[in-house]
């Protein structure tokens, strides 16, 4: 017998063991889920039990990093148990979350090399509208690079400049809109953003980096620490005004991150670009990244269960 059951945020332990089970290259955090939470407008965690054991795993997101009434939705279900139901169990009460938030479609995940679950999205009017591969940077086959950024520009951290703040956020204003997939996302106002994307649990300002021009910031780059993986940082976005780009201030930021991920005994780094993101995806492969299996990113249509 299939049962689902809407967990509350103390009691996300049962959903992380059995989401980390199902995903362990992409593990999730307590911290991980209570940001994505304040961030969010609206937030939904879901586990399935067959016979009382828990086997598979949902959650849905409204107002995060979206386009407006489009929501995200992902379904998780052991492999061993899959088959039973409780994937397409999950997607309709999902799916009617989202329509009683006023979504009317949803973007999900997955695998690249998961055939059977495209499959089974493409089976529910899933089609896919991007891709997001993996980049990885093995720190101990490189050396420490030298910044060495163009003339007149200074690269420095977010914690040696916290007045930089206002100039990064107009640069982020200007160039999240840029990545391929995110030309309808809403921007958020500074202060949602400050507390969303600079002072979440991952972030440091000591690992964030920004490129000066005299008083004015003409690019940022930030890494991301997860306690889930201690060894590996992953970069969150390399952004650089319009008219600044081509100068070389985008690989002269990517090298500060880096040399920083050297120098506080990182093993590796990791990013996630979408495939039709061609400058950032040949600066990363200019400074020795590797690509890896990546993501594959479904859009459907919200239907009202039966």
């Amino acid at each position: 017998m299939i049962e689902i059951e809407e967990l509350r945020e103390n009691e996300l332990d049962r959903w992380l063991a059995l989401s980390n089970a199902v995903r362990p290259s992409d593990p999730l955090t307590p911290a991980m889920m209570m940001d994505w939470c304040g961030q969010a407008d609206s937030m939904i965690w879901l586990l399935a039990t067959i016979d009382g054991v828990d086997t598979a795993v949902g959650h849905g997101i409204i107002g995060w990093h979206a386009e407006p009434g489009i929501c995200q939705l992902e379904v998780s279900v052991l492999e061993s148990r899959r088959g039973h139901g409780l994937g397409a169990a999950l997607l309709e009460r999902l799916s009617a979350w989202g329509l009683a938030g006023d979504q009317s479609a949803a973007d999900g995940t997955i695998d690249e090399l998961d055939a059977a679950s495209l499959a089974w999205a493409e089976g529910r009017g899933f089609t896919e509208v991007g891709r997001n591969s993996t980049l990885r940077l093995d720190l101990a086959r490189v050396a420490r690079p030298e910044i060495d950024p163009p003339d007149g520009i200074v690269i420095t951290s977010w914690a040696d400049r916290p007045d930089a703040i206002r100039g990064m956020y107009e640069v982020a204003c200007e160039t999240y809109p840029d990545v391929p997939g995110e030309e309808l996302s809403e921007m958020a106002p500074f202060e949602k953003w400050r507390d969303n994307d600079l002072e979440g649990s991952s972030d440091r300002p000591e690992a964030t980096f920004v490129a000066l021009a005299e008083a004015e910031v003409v690019g940022y780059a930030k890494l991301s620490l997860s306690e889930a993986l201690p060894t590996v940082a992953f970069h969150d976005i390399t952004g650089v005004r319009r008219s600044w780009r081509g100068r070389g201030i985008a690989g002269a930021l990517k090298r500060a991150e880096i040399a920083w991920a050297i120098d506080n005994g990182y093993a590796a780094l990791r990013t996630f670009n979408e495939e039709r993101n061609a400058p950032i995806r040949a600066l990363n492969e200019r400074h020795g990244y590797v690509v890896e299996p990546g993501t594959i990113r479904v859009r459907g249509g919200l239907t009202a269960a039966p």
